[in-house]
């Protein structure tokens, strides 16, 4: 199950060979997450709110997509954004995140991703386009609800939302150094700093813990016990995405019952294969299966905890 509260309307132009082409695709990170789960052949539910015109031609993209869509409808319009990549690179022309969600719509959002999460394997907990969208209390009550009642509880989140995340449990968090490095939860970019954001992590609630890095190799502390993550080295088509297909990838293998280290090379190899790719959450499950054999985990050690 992905809790994606409110999906957005991607509009993207590209270049064509002699004229612009237009491209329609359902976004946010929990869509991205979703489709790349998809594509490695596991079975997934998006729970989300749709509304407007926005929200008509999504679920129409979404379930074409051939992800499992579980609604709330609202009057008020879904997020949505116009991207210009006809230079080659990607500019925003305009975007709006959405309203926040009513009371009633939150209610309804939120029994029906705790009823999808009960028969869910895992369940992924996706931001917010915009932080105002959802409290960070709901994704408090909603992983304390999903990991108390024997849920595995997945989270790619940042700032106050990971705060609340961490006190409702988790058993595997992914988040960005940039993320860490923004909200103060690491105090400089060196592999010590973040080997200390680790633990600190973990022990505010993350039983496993990934940290991406761009383009070093990520890190990660898996029972107890630190790994660098080496990936092989690909030409970048387009970075975003990256760490959403590493969370989708690892996501997948859990809810496969596969182990720890398998899932973290899974989602590497998802992430790796996501940049060299114009398309956000996508890859071949089989060209992801190549890269996966290429993916080391370099133990650290057991780094000493930060006072």
């Amino acid at each position: 199950m992905v809790f994606a509260p409110l999906p957005q309307l991607t509009l993207t132009i590209e270049q064509g060979s002699d004229s612009p082409d237009l491209h329609l695709h359902p976004g946010g990170q929990g869509i991205w997450q979703a489709r790349m789960i998809n594509s490695l052949g596991v079975p997934v539910t998006l729970c989300a709110v749709l509304g407007g015109e926005t929200g008509t031609v999504l679920e129409q993209l979404i379930t074409a997509e051939g992800i499992e869509l579980r609604m709330v409808g609202r009057q008020a319009t879904s997020g949505w954004y116009i991207h210009d990549r006809r230079d080659g690179s990607r500019q925003a022309f305009a975007e709006s995140p959405g309203t926040p969600l009513s009371r009633h719509e939150l209610d309804e959002l939120y029994g029906m991703a705790l009823a999808e999460g009960f028969r869910a394997a895992v369940s992924i907990l996706s931001g917010p386009a915009d932080p105002s969208v959802v409290a960070p209390e709901v994704y408090r009550r909603l992983a304390c609800d999903l990991t108390s009642n024997g849920g595995r509880v997945v989270a790619d989140l940042s700032g106050d939302h990971l705060s609340a995340v961490l006190d409702g449990g988790v058993c595997f968090l992914k988040v960005s150094h940039e993320e860490l490095l923004r909200d103060g939860r690491a105090a400089g970019d060196s592999v010590d700093e973040f080997v200390a954001a680790l633990h600190r992590l973990h022990d505010e609630g993350a039983e496993t813990v990934l940290i991406s890095r761009a383009g070093d190799p990520a890190l990660a502390l898996l029972e107890g016990d630190v790994f660098e993550v080496e990936v092989p080295r690909l030409q970048t088509a387009d970075p975003r995405g990256a760490g959403d297909s590493m969370t989708a990838g690892v996501s997948a293998v859990l809810a496969r019952g596969g182990e720890l280290d398998e899932a973290i090379r899974t989602g590497a190899a998802a992430g790796a294969l996501n940049v060299t790719r114009h398309g956000l959450g996508t890859g071949r499950a089989q060209a992801i299966r190549e890269v996966i054999k290429r993916v080391r985990l370099n133990p650290l050690g057991k780094a000493t905890k930060s006072p």
